[in-house]
């Protein structure tokens, strides 16, 4: 029998009460009797992403032309990440999570749009958030869209999703390309039939504040030097393979995830 994902049976069930609860909580009714159902709307998250500032997209891959902050020139040759539970935080501290994931296929140009399966309230939120790959309950459920993939992480190295794929070539010290698989999954210690996980490595991204008032694009911005550069300067002549088993690489990971994602326009048809 397949595995199903965690959140899928209550889904509906749970965005429909906070939507509720919402709709209480922050509209009133207009003077000319429409309904609440006029003040929810659609939106969507654009996933952009550049070098420190350029533009960053597939047509730029293959070609070593960036610099990271260690001195090396790399190129990207693959570029795919998964965020999940985006969440509206408002002004009293009401909360509408999205229990679902994206992946974001740079490489495919797949899933850098995302529109979220239900309208959200109109209204000021205090806070839009994301979480960067997927948290240990929902890691463990079973995602036909990440099997095919081949998302998957071994189980000698703890099973469910990596967080993350970003793999091109640099010029090591003596200028010659190498190969690097920047990949990121939970931590784990002692690969095999019983790994532990010293830590973990998801982490919820905060954009900060986003009034909703009309069919809405928030973009997501992405700058990918930050993955090796704040605050653990990145030696891809250390750290440039077999990563995945490796539980302080991928703490550093985490660690220098934090400052890539920021919000970028929010726009309003």
């Amino acid at each position: 029998m397949k595995k199903k994902a965690p959140y899928e049976n209550k889904l509906q069930k749970q965005v429909l009460i906070i939507l509720v609860t919402l709709g209480l909580s922050f509209f009133s009714c207009s003077t000319d009797g429409d309904s609440t159902q006029n003040f929810q709307v659609a939106t969507t998250f654009k996933f952009t992403h550049n070098w420190d500032g350029a533009p960053v997209t597939n047509s730029d891959f293959n070609t070593i032309q960036y610099t990271n902050e260690n001195g090396e020139m790399l190129s990207i040759e693959r570029l795919r990440y998964v965020i999940s539970d985006i969440t509206f935080t408002g002004a009293q501290g009401e909360i509408l999570t999205f229990e679902a994931h994206n992946l974001v296929d740079v490489t495919n140009d797949n899933g850098l749009l995302y529109t979220l399966s239900t309208l959200v309230p109109i209204g000021n939120y205090s806070n839009v958030s994301f979480t960067f790959g997927l948290n240990n309950t929902y890691n463990t459920g079973n995602y036909p869209d990440l099997n095919a993939a081949n998302f998957n992480v071994p189980d000698n190295l703890g099973g469910g999703y990596h967080y993350m794929q970003f793999d091109g070539k640099y010029l090591d010290t003596n200028s010659d390309e190498q190969g690097f698989n920047y990949h990121a999954i939970r931590a784990v210690d002692n690969p095999g039939p019983n790994p532990i996980f010293p830590q973990d490595t998801f982490f919820t991204v905060n954009l900060g504040p986003v009034a909703i008032a009309n069919v809405t694009e928030i973009e997501v911005e992405a700058d990918l030097a930050e993955w090796f550069k704040n605050p653990n300067t990145w030696d891809l002549n250390i750290y440039n393979q077999m990563l995945m088993p490796n539980s302080d690489a991928q703490i550093m990971m985490f660690e220098n995830g934090q400052n890539v994602f920021s919000l970028g326009d929010v726009t309003q048809q």
